[in-house]
């Protein structure tokens, strides 16, 4: 009984978190990244750091050297996330990546139906990645990662693997890229319980652009293609953008805005700032410092803080 009002309470821990939860497997749908979370997750045509992995596995392949990066995720309550991801090239096979997410849920005291107190028990999300990506032609790559997917409440368990497909195609000359990817397709393999659960499958297409005359980078993404809609417009109302602002050589300012959220997150006829995202990066000698602020209205906000380096 104790793990049934665990799986409920953890459940609502995931509803005030903004995941608006249909499986236990939703955790995957977090933003993985500070730069990211600050262009409202508009990465799927990202190029610039090895948490694109997370977003479209051909992207790494635009990377150069072993690029690292680590990130830590302030959730709601006791909640807290983290994330590293590496890259690094083998000459004549193309390039590896591989990534790790965790989140903790905090401690929980453990009771029976009657209230007797059993001791404490914790919970966690965890997924291991491992990718590849490479060239089709010039400036076209593609890429595919494997994920396997861990979540554990007390004494009980549930896991799952799963798979990300992605090309890109790059243009130089005018600074335009073009992304594609299909994220999370897989199967459980064990549940808790005898409750079966799907992986939130996620088709993503979009692009980004850096202006010629103004130092900007615009990004946009439709998410969700996958998803049934009433009419054949509403599966495009599911899209973020973002921009980055090149303030100096070492400092970007970001901002992103999710359409999704804003709908999801409004409460009554009030939304707050919930949908709207901004960032802001420092490079500090071989150093890129992000954070990222993303708010969930009157719910509360989401800090992120990254640190990340090439060798």
């Amino acid at each position: 009984m104790h793990n049934k009002i665990a799986g409920i309470f953890l459940l609502l821990l995931f509803l005030s978190g903004s995941l608006i939860s249909q499986s236990v497997y939703d955790f995957l749908r977090l933003d993985a990244s500070p730069k990211a979370a600050a262009l409202a997750g508009s990465y799927v045509a990202g190029t610039e750091d090895p948490d694109v992995i997370y977003y479209n596995p051909a992207a790494i392949n635009t990377l150069e050297g072993t690029p690292v990066s680590f990130s830590y995720l302030n959730h709601l309550l006791d909640i807290n996330a983290a994330n590293i991801s590496a890259s690094h090239v083998f000459e004549d096979w193309g390039r590896f990546g591989a990534a790790l997410q965790y989140i903790n849920y905090g401690e929980f005291t453990k009771a029976d139906e009657y209230g007797n107190r059993l001791g404490e028990f914790s919970a966690y999300d965890m997924v291991l990645i491992l990718g590849y990506a490479n060239e089709i032609d010039k400036n076209f790559n593609y890429g595919v990662n494997f994920k396997v997917i861990q979540s554990a409440i007390s004494d009980q368990s549930s896991s799952a693997v799963a798979a990300d497909i992605g090309v890109n195609y790059l243009i130089p000359e005018s600074k335009w890229v073009f992304g594609f990817s299909a994220l999370n397709i897989g199967s459980q393999i064990s549940s808790y319980l005898d409750a079966k659960e799907d992986l939130p499958l996620d088709i993503r297409i979009g692009f980004s652009k850096e202006l010629a005359h103004m130092p900007f980078k615009f990004y946009f993404s439709i998410n969700h293609l996958n998803e049934d809609a009433d009419q054949f417009l509403d599966r495009f109302k599911q899209f973020t953008v973002g921009g980055e602002f090149r303030l100096s050589k070492v400092i970007k300012l970001r901002f992103g805005y999710d359409n999704e959220k804003r709908k999801e997150l409004k409460i009554g006829t009030t939304a707050g700032l919930a949908g709207f995202n901004i960032g802001l990066g420092v490079k500090v000698s071989d150093y890129f410092v992000d954070y990222a602020f993303s708010s969930l209205g009157s719910i509360g906000a989401f800090h992120r803080i990254g640190i990340a380096t090439s060798f």
